[in-house]
């Protein structure tokens, strides 16, 4: 019997995450990028300036691809921030990916009106992304009640955002972000009843946490396996590193393997988040991982 938690969208997810394990590879096959939550504590602090991102990735981390995340311009942002974040990156030659879009509303709210409140905060945001030259934002399926009720807002939620993405050609990337969108299974659903080609995931290899009060969380593998058909990006979430340079608690080479298996050949994000490291050295190992997986700056 399938049960909610796991709720399977067929047995391919469990056969390719169980496969995966002991991956080689002997070539590069995608793009790292910097996800700028890797340096949340140097640009809360002021210690960096949230301005100069994409300076700071390719002159202090060889990166040429950065994710925004639009908490550090919430306060004060205007067509002027969009305008002079557009400048750096042209002169620095970097490539702008996407912006991760949080504290905006819950597109599942079960509200119609705060649900539809949640969709028009996201604009600003993808005009953002537009003119910054991202291919999408990223977004979370935030939502309350039960099981399919959650799943229906959701869908109702990311559907209506997806439309307006499409007018801007701008992508709507959901990403495995606690609660039930940390279920892969579930978010694969919604994707499903969504069935925009605007509308997909960001799988994040470190986010498959349902719930941090009880402990409860989804496998990565295969919850990895599930969102990969509709992945638009993919956050290589780091914690922590052994004396090799491989992450003590996640199995890269099968993660990675899995992400190629189905056929993804776009940004892998760095997105260090562990404390055994400072910021700059955890995103220095993140790279190198990446880079021994067949990644390319």
């Amino acid at each position: 019997m399938t049960t909610r938690r796991h709720f399977l969208a067929g047995t391919a997810g469990l056969a390719l995450a169980s496969t995966a394990a002991r991956a080689k590879f002997d070539a590069t096959w995608f793009d790292i990028s910097l996800a700028q939550w890797s340096m949340n504590k140097a640009f809360w602090s002021g210690e960096k300036d949230r301005m100069r991102f994409a300076q700071i990735a390719r002159g202090e981390f060889g990166i040429t691809a950065v994710e925004y995340v639009n908490q550090f311009y919430q306060e004060g942002f205007s067509e002027k921030t969009v305008t002079e974040l557009a400048r750096i990156s042209r002169e620095e030659g970097v490539n702008n990916v996407l912006i991760m879009c949080d504290r905006e509303g819950r597109l599942g709210d079960p509200d119609s009106a705060a649900r539809t409140q949640a969709v028009d905060n996201h604009l600003k945001w993808i005009e953002a992304a537009r003119a910054l030259g991202c291919h999408a934002i990223r977004v979370n399926a935030a939502s309350e009640g039960e099981f399919d009720e959650q799943m229906k807002l959701a869908a109702d939620g990311l559907s209506r955002l997806a439309e307006i993405g499409d007018r801007y050609g701008i992508n709507v990337i959901v990403e495995n972000h606690g609660g039930l969108s940390s279920n892969g299974a579930w978010l694969a659903a919604v994707m499903r009843q969504v069935n925009h080609p605007r509308c997909g995931t960001l799988p994040d290899f470190g986010n498959f946490v349902i719930d941090r009060e009880t402990g409860e969380d989804y496998d990565p593998y295969l919850g990895t396996a599930q969102l990969m058909p509709f992945a638009k990006g993919v956050s290589a979430k780091t914690f922590n590193f052994d004396a090799n340079g491989n992450e003590a608690d996640l199995d890269y080479p099968r993660l990675m393997e899995i992400v190629r298996a189905a056929g993804y050949r776009g940004h892998v994000g760095i997105e260090w988040e562990g404390d055994s490291l400072d910021e700059p050295a955890g995103i220095v190992a993140t790279r190198k991982l990446l880079e021994r997986m067949g990644g390319r700056v």
